[in-house]
């Protein structure tokens, strides 16, 4: 039987405690948003850009292993999204943000324009915040890769 979002929390918060006390992490988690759509956790402490790593790489493989143990739990499990100190909002506002001006760069040029690779939550975020934009569609190219290329264009 499907856990509901609140015990998935809970299973999250434990798993991720674990595995940053077995790394020698001092650290606090406390869950930022806990609902049927997204469950979002802040972690915060002395050894933040440790957790972090180069680029927010260890935060973004600590939030895919925690995305895969809540579907171990729940097949239409709520997406997991984990922050440390702020940092991942404040990479989305600049994700947000570029594409954005990529986007206003395709209505003024009529050029395609083609983002750095992005890891599924990041691609998912242009998408929807582009999605209310008149006249850009967004495509995320083909491929089996975990981080892929969006291409924001005119909508024909």
């Amino acid at each position: 039987m499907d856990k509901t979002p609140e015990q998935i929390n809970e299973i999250i918060i434990g798993f991720a405690g674990s595995i940053l006390r077995s790394l020698g992490f001092e650290h606090e988690i406390s869950t930022e948003k806990c609902d049927a759509e997204e469950i979002s956790i802040m972690i915060a402490g002395p050894d933040s850009r440790f957790i972090i790593g180069d680029g927010g790489s260890r935060l973004d493989d600590l939030q895919y292993l925690l995305n895969r143990i809540a579907v171990l739990h729940a097949q239409n499990a709520p997406r997991i999204r984990v922050d440390c100190d702020h940092y991942r909002e404040q990479l989305e506002q600049r994700v947000v943000s570029t594409a954005r001006q990529k986007a206003e760069q395709v209505l003024s040029t009529g050029r395609p324009q083609t983002l750095k690779p992005l890891n599924a939550y990041f691609r998912r975020l242009v998408h929807s915040s582009l999605a209310d934009m008149p006249g850009i569609v967004t495509k995320s190219e083909e491929s089996e890769a975990r981080y892929k290329r969006i291409t924001i264009s005119r909508e024909a």
